[in-house]
């Protein structure tokens, strides 16, 4: 064979070669999407990092990048402008932004509480009620976020006006835990590990338990989904193969929460989440994952749990007719695989 022909047979072969790879690449890649977590340490929000750890996401060909921020309302507007496609927090933001002319919705509904606590600094005794608020410095995660919305309901359910206490924003985890020890707050609404972690050294007393099912009756008036993966509308009716994928993923999740105990969740999430006592780690989590759904779908009569709340305190409700059924969608956890 001659020197040419080799190198034309050769050239030929190069080539085949990389339309092949071109054709297959395609097949192979993964859909890239990012979402915001409000603050993915937090055990409300378990369903995110555990899906990522089950390898959940990869199954279903996702590429999915959990990005972490602290707020809620910071991660809402992050979405709201474009930098992610989704955002785990809670189910509230979906009404809140409706009645601002938004259109967002929940398409996994992770929790049916908010599994949010109202501690109280055991150095304010006096403060037994949210009757009690008045004049006080409250902590809540940012301005605009759930648990100030929580707590802004609370104190007017109690006598309160918006007004007579002030809402301080201090994030969470060390944070929170600071601005308690040096009585920048006097009282604040927080989540586990936090919660246990007070609690322990005695430095914060319960108020008000929005851990379970029957506190959350109790204070809210009713079944008050909280947790949830959100994207915008328009977003999830361009990419619905996108979104049944993380549905699956999301599912698959809220099942072994539901089929496991605390102890073998716990091995699969980072170690670092458990602040220095695993043992705390594990018992909040046996004591709260009941929040969490098994499904993914809508509780019934939630949405308007959450619409009585808001409405009670919000400017922004008030006069505006909100279209519930806007606000989530059920159809991919009902399909989910």
């Amino acid at each position: 064979m001659s020197l040419v022909r080799k190198l034309l047979d050769s050239a030929a072969t190069t080539v085949f070669v990389a339309t092949l790879a071109l054709s297959a690449a395609p097949a192979h890649a993964a859909d890239k999407i990012s979402i915001m977590v409000g603050g993915y340490e937090k055990q409300i929000y378990l369903p995110a990092k555990l899906a990522e750890a089950l390898g959940y996401f990869k199954d279903e060909g996702l590429d999915v990048e959990l990005l972490n921020e602290p707020a809620g309302v910071d991660a809402e507007n992050e979405m709201l402008a474009g930098a992610v496609q989704g955002v785990v927090g809670f189910y509230d933001h979906c009404i809140d932004l409706q009645a601002k002319g938004k259109f967002v919705e929940s398409v996994v509904q992770f929790s049916q509480a908010p599994g949010e606590v109202e501690l109280v600094s055991s150095k304010h005794p006096e403060i037994k009620s949210p009757a009690d608020f008045k004049g006080m410095s409250l902590g809540v995660t940012g301005l605009g976020s759930s648990t100030n919305f929580l707590t802004q309901y609370l104190a007017v359910k109690n006598g309160l006006k918006l007004g007579e206490f002030t809402s301080v924003p201090v994030g969470a985890g060390n944070t929170f835990i600071a601005a308690m020890q040096q009585d920048k707050i006097q009282a604040g609404m927080t989540t586990e590990p936090t919660i246990t972690r007070l609690l322990k050294t005695g430095e914060a007393k319960v108020l008000i338990d929005m851990r379970t099912m029957e506190g959350t009756k109790a204070a809210l008036g009713g079944t008050y989904p909280a947790a949830s993966l959100y994207m915008q509308t328009d977003w999830v009716e361009a990419h619905k193969d996108t979104v049944q994928k993380l549905a699956n993923a999301f599912v698959k999740t809220l099942k072994f929460i539901n089929t496991h105990s605390g102890a073998e969740i716990a091995e699969k999430m980072p170690k670092d989440y458990y602040v220095g006592d695993k043992e705390g780690y594990v018992k909040a989590l046996d004591a709260g994952k009941a929040m969490f759904t098994a499904d993914g779908v809508m509780p019934q009569g939630g949405p308007e749990t959450v619409l009585t709340v808001l409405s009670a305190f919000s400017k922004d409700l008030q006069g505006k007719q909100i279209d519930l059924s806007k606000t989530y969608t059920s159809e991919f956890v009902k399909n989910a695989k």
